[in-house]
């Protein structure tokens, strides 16, 4: 019997098909981690020429490390993490609370809830940008500007269109016995929600987990809207205003590159078992 691969092709066998995959496996793995494993080597090795990049550096120094403190780097990075904590617990609060409503609910208008809920994704963020500064400038009802603060970032981030729906879909896929026979046994509808349907719910906690934190911590158009002060940046908008300072050398830039990068990687690493079976878990259903 024959494997196939995911191609759909037939799994060639013998030294000469082991080699082709080890020299496959490596080309990839150059294409894809060759540039981070840069980065990060030319963090952490004195370099004066941006173009001589090297995998194998002769010496590592901490002096780009240095001279990024020096330059208010982890600064810009606790700002970072302050709103991306804030951001995707609001996000993920109101994600599981509209996912349970919109897929164990039913009430007339869902499914126009759910378009409008659909096509604040199609729209790009340069569209938004204008209407969302007057409103942050002058928050409706409360008459509060959030302009300025760290909470102006945290607040528009608070619901995002994809976690939404992605939580509707996976709660629709529950099945409606264990609801009734946890209401059978007495359970209210706070129970239910927090006892029955929100820990089958982990595998798509981690996939709008890992998607909500890298969409908050790339956020670049946001605190450039709401930031009036340098000391309010976030890191992605600190390397745009460091990029721009002639005295500020290339070993800067990658420490503070390779700073914007980790908080990702290892996100990913915590949570993917999570995002795997979130991921798979509509493949395997019915």
């Amino acid at each position: 019997m024959r494997n196939e691969t995911a191609l759909g092709l037939a799994e060639a066998r013998g030294p000469w098909a082991r080699v082709l995959r080890f020299v496959l496996y490596a080309a990839l793995f150059m294409v894809f981690a060759g540039p981070l494993l840069a980065l990060m080597v030319g963090a952490f090795t004195p370099t004066v020429d941006p173009t001589q990049f090297t995998l194998w550096p002769d010496r590592l120094s901490l002096d780009n490390l240095e001279r990024a403190v020096d330059r208010n780097v982890l600064d810009y990075l606790l700002n970072s993490f302050l709103v991306v904590g804030g951001g995707l617990a609001l996000q993920v609060l109101v994600s599981v609370f509209a996912g349970y409503a919109l897929a164990r609910k039913r009430f007339r208008g869902s499914a126009v809830v759910l378009v409008l809920i659909l096509a604040t994704m199609m729209l790009p963020e340069e569209v938004l940008a204008v209407p969302l500064s007057v409103l942050l400038a002058d928050l409706p009802l409360l008459r509060v500007s959030l302009v300025g603060s760290l909470v102006g970032m945290i607040v528009p981030v608070a619901a995002w269109g994809f976690s939404i729906l992605v939580m509707t879909e996976f709660m629709k896929e529950i099945p409606k016995e264990l609801e009734e026979s946890a209401r059978l046994d007495g359970a209210g509808e706070f129970r239910v929600f927090w006892q029955v349907v929100l820990p089958l719910c982990r595998p798509a906690l981690g996939v709008i987990g890992i998607f909500g934190f890298t969409m908050i911590w790339d956020q670049y158009m946001l605190p450039l809207l709401v930031a009036t002060d340098p000391a309010q940046y976030t890191l992605p908008l600190a390397l745009r205003s460091l990029r721009s300072d002639d005295q500020v050398g290339i070993g800067v830039l990658l420490v503070g590159a390779f700073l914007a990068m980790l908080p990702s990687v290892l996100a990913f690493l915590a949570l993917q078992r999570s995002f795997i079976r979130g991921l798979t878990s509509g493949a395997v259903k019915g």
